[in-house]
């Protein structure tokens, strides 16, 4: 850029400064004006007209800059809400198969034993997938939502797993308020009872909890398992990483200490188009 500009001032300047030897040779052939040739006249001349060239110049660059800003910027904004969309339905498109088959053989089994738990089973999952097949033309829902979304999902939970999981929450109001993305802690619930063993002596514990600086803690304890299931879990999760980097509000992920995993989620504040 710099090295245009410098091109396009030195060529302005040469052609001011050929014009006005031409204009001045000009009056000078013509005895009408009775002119001769002034070095101070134009001197002068050639001064004003080069700042103003100079002037243009840097004026049109400054429009021919914005402008290309302008664009990149719709260009970059289309482009993002784009791939959040396709994030999000690709992070739903693997997530609703499997787990449909997984409640279903719940309910199977429920209609079986007790009714009524089947019936409060079905009541619950019809919540779930409610949410989960929500309008997609919101990409953040406030976190009291997600967590009404949750509850709703912990039934299910429960259900399957018995006491081998077991989910607390404690959120302040005033970060209900606040918003995420729809299905984020979904995943992040699925990631680590996927990961981790389940049982009613030792029960796989998650906590959700506010830590008073605009972040959601997520904690699970680690203790692996070797996974057969066919489905990507990690996928999901890397997913949803990909979407928060995105909304330029990264989530951190903490397993240093190999006893327990951390995750850090931002809370957004404002609302997003």
């Amino acid at each position: 850029m710099p090295i245009r500009l410098s091109l396009m001032i030195i060529t302005f300047l040469i052609t001011t400064g050929l014009f006005l030897v031409a204009l001045f040779n000009l009056f000078e052939s013509i005895p009408y004006f009775n002119y001769r040739f002034n070095e101070s006249a134009f001197a002068w001349g050639y001064l004003a007209l080069g700042i103003i060239s100079i002037f243009l110049t840097f004026l049109m660059e400054g429009i021919s800059r914005y402008q290309e800003w302008k664009k990149n910027q719709k260009e970059t904004e289309m482009l993002n809400q784009a791939y959040m969309q396709s994030q999000l339905q690709g992070l739903k498109s693997q997530v609703n198969p499997h787990f449909l088959f997984n409640s279903l053989n719940c309910l199977s089994c429920l209609i079986q034993e007790d009714e009524k738990r089947a019936e409060d089973f079905l009541d619950e999952m019809s919540k779930v997938y409610r949410y989960m097949l929500r309008n997609d033309d919101d990409p953040l829902v406030t976190l009291e939502t997600e967590l009404k979304f949750v509850d709703a999902y912990q039934h299910l939970l429960k259900a399957r797993f018995g006491d081998g999981l077991q989910l607390t929450i404690k959120v302040d109001e005033e970060d209900k308020t606040k918003f995420i993305a729809p299905l984020t802690l979904q995943v992040i619930i699925e990631n680590a009872f996927a990961n981790n063993k389940l049982c009613k002596s030792d029960p796989l514990l998650i906590s959700i909890s506010s830590n008073g600086n605009d972040t959601l803690e997520i904690v699970n304890g680690i203790q692996p398992k070797v996974i057969t299931d066919t489905v990507d879990f990690e996928a999901n999760l890397d997913n949803l990483i990909n979407k928060y980097e995105l909304l330029d509000q990264p989530i951190i992920m903490d397993m240093a200490s190999g006893i327990q995993r951390v995750i850090k989620l931002p809370l957004i504040h404002k609302k997003r188009s």
